[in-house]
């Protein structure tokens, strides 16, 4: 029997049609339902993003203060809800495990639950928006003995998310940071988690199931926690002095260097150009720029060595660092912002939809006959 084609990790492969985002890896561009990342982080805001992606055209104004005002209202949880994390925020349990089962536990007390109409998936994609940011940062409040605070119907989201965690207002570079990165991370074609997600909407399944299947994969080191293990790296290098020949030492040994290399891009990732200037300016802010010169200087190294360019995780571990986030949380906030993508994406495939079922090649034996278990050596 002749094989068919095996490509490892379905790379190339076209397995639908959408219009959520399309990447130019050759040349470094993204784009969202037509509008370049870099006009998307420099003029727009993850509230007007959310609109883009679920309806593929940027608001009115009027249709924007309807979408603020309805994410706004599902940043509050029932108190069952509220029981849920704080059990699970006084255990050992990583954030995004939490995170993971807390999306799960939302679809019980979601009215819509069984509803896979259009207009339903749009009401659960706020409050899953809504209601996973206020999570996270609880989450972290309480397992730092903190308690949880309300967040400010007047705030938009990213700068809601900073003062739930930190208890705070963020001033404006912060709130203005956390935005961009939201923007940033919020598609990104038929990545491993949005894939996830496309296969349990193709079942029928509801979209609880659907992002809670993303959220699991997120979790995996290869796709979504690669920022933290860049700031672990960062941190045990410790000093600018070092980051060279910690880099030679690491390459000589044959160890990936993380945030760096794409599956897609062969070029400078352009989400990574907006995280470079951003980790600049934090760094500045609180007066530790080695961060910042430290990820300058690996980025020369390892270019210069293996020829390959950072991308979206690389700089953004030395941003959250400097607005003081737990290396922890880097995922959950990374899942803040992609579940609107993930909901976007099992929009097109609920109105588009047929099951997701590739085959495999079989290389296992054939003919083996049973042998009875008392006669089995």
């Amino acid at each position: 029997m002749q094989l068919a084609e095996v490509r490892e990790g379905l790379e190339g492969v076209v397995v639908a049609n959408s219009s959520m985002s399309w990447i130019d890896g050759e040349n470094g561009v993204l784009i969202y339902q037509g509008y370049n990342i870099h006009d998307l982080a420099e003029k727009s805001t993850f509230e007007e993003v959310i609109f883009l992606l679920w309806n593929g055209r940027l608001p009115t104004q009027a249709e924007f203060d309807d979408y603020f005002k309805r994410l706004s209202d599902e940043r509050q949880l029932n108190d069952q809800e509220w029981d849920f994390v704080r059990r699970y925020a006084n255990s050992q349990v990583h954030p995004m495990a939490f995170l993971r089962t807390a999306v799960s536990f939302l679809a019980h007390s979601d009215p819509d639950v069984e509803d896979n109409s259009h207009e339903a998936n749009v009401r659960k994609g706020f409050r899953l928006t809504g209601k996973m940011a206020v999570m996270v940062a609880a989450f972290d409040r309480i397992r730092n003995g903190k308690e949880p605070l309300q967040a400010k119907p007047e705030w938009n989201h990213a700068k809601n998310f900073l003062w739930m965690l930190k208890g705070r207002e963020p001033d404006e570079l912060e709130a203005r940071a956390m935005d961009v990165a939201l923007i940033l991370h919020a598609d990104h074609g038929f990545n491993a988690s949005t894939f996830a997600a496309r296969v349990t909407a193709a079942t029928l399944s509801d979209l609880h199931s659907a992002i809670t299947s993303a959220v699991g994969t997120l979790k995996g080191p290869l796709h979504g926690g690669a920022n933290t293990r860049v700031m672990q790296m960062l941190l045990e290098i410790g000093e600018v002095e070092r980051a060279e020949q910690w880099v030679l030492d690491a390459l000589a040994r044959k160890e990936r260097i993380m945030g760096f290399g794409h599956r897609v891009y062969r070029t400078m990732d352009p989400r990574a150009v907006h995280l470079r200037e951003l980790s600049k300016k934090l760094c500045e802010r609180i007066g530790e720029t080695k961060w910042y010169e430290m990820s300058e200087k690996i980025f020369e190294v390892v270019h210069r060595e293996k020829g390959l360019w950072p991308n979206v995780d690389f700089f953004s571990a030395s941003t959250y660092y400097a607005m003081g986030i737990p290396l922890d949380l880097y995922t959950p906030i990374f899942a803040m912002s992609r579940v609107v993508g993930w909901v976007g994406h099992c929009l097109e495939q609920y109105a588009h939809n047929r099951l997701i079922r590739p085959r495999a090649n079989y290389v296992g034996p054939k003919g083996l006959q049973y042998v009875p278990i008392d006669q089995r050596t």
